[in-house]
């Protein structure tokens, strides 16, 4: 008797643990074939180019699906410093991800500058054409210029850098419509609510609505540059590790200047 109530004990203890049969143990929940979520926060001028990457390295890596989340680079700056899980911080400007290296976030050795762009003058396409020169911005006809929010969005930034440059902010300045990121300035001059904006050329260059007129001169602005980095905190570094150094690779560099991205004088 006192053996039969061993074995009944023995064999409740193996069913509560998880084991039906002496020998076969409990699966991992974290075994091979699990896929793992890598969340990239993005420049929202990053969309469309993103979009292709994200197709191709899934291909070739089924096991690690990519969630992106675009948005303003300054406002995913302030999200991470905040503690947002994020695995990679791909910034439109070097001031925001150079942020997070200050706080400790991001090691400086996982962090490089990725690509460029440029920032350019647009207007509605099927529209009398009002300007054709930065210049004439100031002109009466022109009622409302779109830019993106300078605290913010890089692309503001930069455009209201030009405008100081050129001289002609403290005349425009009232015409300014901020935006909360490039895409929605875009968004503002395919519909025709503004006369005219500034954004990225890679935004300008896949809408059939809008028009560049003028490009602006490099020597108006800082340097537009894309650094991509790791977070520390990321709970896939392997996997993040691994895409970082795809993104520096020919086939992701040759997807982003097809999409009007530039690549960096070295």
């Amino acid at each position: 008797m006192k053996k039969f109530l061993i074995s009944i004990l023995m064999f409740v203890i193996m069913i509560c643990s998880g084991c039906s049969t002496p020998g076969v143990t409990k699966k991992d929940s974290s075994s091979a074939g699990k896929q793992t979520e890598l969340t990239i926060s993005a420049a929202a001028s990053l969309n469309d180019a993103l979009a292709e990457i994200k197709s191709v390295y899934e291909k070739k890596h089924n096991n690690v699906h990519l969630s992106f989340n675009f948005g303003a680079s300054g406002a995913l700056e302030q999200q991470i410093s905040q503690g947002a899980p994020v695995d990679l911080f791909f910034s439109a400007a070097k001031d925001k991800l150079d942020s997070l290296v200050q706080k400790g976030l991001i090691d400086k050795k996982q962090a490089c500058d990725l690509v460029g762009n440029d920032l350019v003058l647009i207007v509605p396409k099927n529209e009398k054409e009002k300007v054709s020169r930065f210049e004439q911005l100031t002109d009466n006809n022109i009622k409302k210029i779109a830019i993106g929010t300078p605290e913010s969005v890089p692309a503001g930034a930069y455009a209201k850098e030009t405008l100081q440059n050129l001289r002609i902010w403290d005349n425009v300045q009232n015409k300014v419509v901020q935006a909360k990121d490039v895409r929605q300035v875009l968004s503002y001059v395919e519909t025709g609510n503004v006369d005219a904006g500034l954004v990225y050329k890679t935004d300008a260059l896949p809408s059939s609505k809008v028009k560049i007129v003028r490009t602006a001169n490099e020597d108006t602005h800082q340097p537009i540059v894309y650094p991509l980095g790791i977070i520390k905190s990321s709970t896939h570094m392997k996997q993040a590790e691994a895409f970082y150094r795809f993104m520096q690779g020919d086939e992701a560099l040759r997807i982003l200047k097809k999409h009007g991205f530039k690549g960096l004088k070295q």
